[in-house]
């Protein structure tokens, strides 16, 4: 293998950079050619790189975000698309593939793969932490910490003000994010999509806090909650408690920005790393993992098809401490 190509696809993440930066740099030190494609898949199709060196990444480890750029192509969910991307890599004289991104990325590429014999390896680059086969995936952490930052700041005008604050995190599909958001900033609720929400079991332990004359308080809602969101709790909580001054504040995109932290620089180098060593060593359609303090291999196919799952202590914990 002489030449392989690199891009970040789905939703930007904390850390992206980094681990574009550990791709270039294995590359240059075991004597292989990289290119860069902005804007994901998109790129590709549109012939749109970069050739990288070791200097091109220099300065970026600890940027947010992904330098390269990032966007959903629907022409590349075409057979047609894909053939014509294909076409281009070899064109390029690309040989192998990293794709940084999430299940639908990593979908792109096993297709690829598959249909045009282009070998393929992923890094896990998503915040909401759902992909099978490894203990964390690139941005996640950063975003907790991102999270349990603002609610710390919200907490202190919860405080002031003898006010509840429901507080909307991302995770539209996992409950990641908002359960040790909650389980770090003392939250007094926590809500996921992973488990139904028993809006009467809040109130209830709402109520008992509103009649000892505690009217500070804060509740996180995982976006994809089954509830309908922050703001449909907060209403109905609200007809329960028309004397509680109750606010929403939704995150959002905010958790997706600012400089990666250290672990996940560190850990966005170690899947860099071992993905190019990966596709050297013969490998193919596989996404590099952290299980314990170890670098896996897990097959797009197992990554995709399966979703982690959101640990039964921590359910436990939550509620023991809320």
């Amino acid at each position: 293998m002489k030449h392989i190509g690199v891009l970040t696809s789905g939703g930007d993440a904390p850390g992206m950079n980094a681990c574009v930066r550990a791709i270039v740099r294995t590359a240059d030190r075991l004597g292989l050619q990289c290119t860069g494609f902005y804007r994901g898949y998109d790129g590709v199709l549109q012939n749109e790189f970069i050739s990288l060196t070791r200097y091109d990444v220099r300065n970026i480890i600890h940027r947010g975000g992904t330098f390269l750029q990032t966007a959903r192509s629907d022409e590349f969910r075409s057979p047609e698309g894909r053939a014509k991307a294909a076409a281009n890599l070899r064109a390029l004289g690309i040989e192998g593939l990293v794709v940084v991104g999430g299940d639908g990325s990593f979908t792109g590429a096993k297709l690829l793969s598959e249909e045009h014999g282009i070998r393929v390896m992923g890094c896990p680059g998503t915040i909401d932490n759902d992909l099978f086969g490894t203990d964390y995936t690139i941005g996640y952490q950063t975003a907790v910490d991102t999270a349990v930052e603002a609610v710390d700041k919200i907490r202190d005008t919860a405080v002031s003000h003898n006010r509840l604050f429901f507080v909307e995190v991302m995770g539209r599909d996992a409950g990641f994010i908002a359960l040790r958001t909650g389980i770090a900033s003392g939250a007094e609720g926590v809500l996921i999509p992973e488990t139904t929400t028993d809006i009467d079991r809040l109130i209830n332990y709402l109520r008992t806090d509103h009649q000892k004359k505690r009217r500070s308080g804060i509740v996180i809602v995982a976006e994809g909650d089954d509830s309908g969101g922050a703001y449909a709790v907060a209403k109905q909580v609200q007809a329960e408690f028309p004397d509680w001054d109750t606010k929403v504040t939704i995150l959002g995109h905010t958790q997706r920005g600012g400089k990666p932290n250290a672990f996940d620089r560190i850990l966005a180098s170690r899947m860099g790393h071992a993905a190019v060593n990966a596709l050297v060593e013969g490998r193919n359609c596989e996404m590099v993992g952290v299980q314990g303090h170890e670098v896996v291999y897990v097959p797009l196919e197992q990554a995709i098809k399966h979703h982690a799952g959101i640990s039964p202590y921590l359910l436990e914990l939550v509620d023991a401490l809320s």
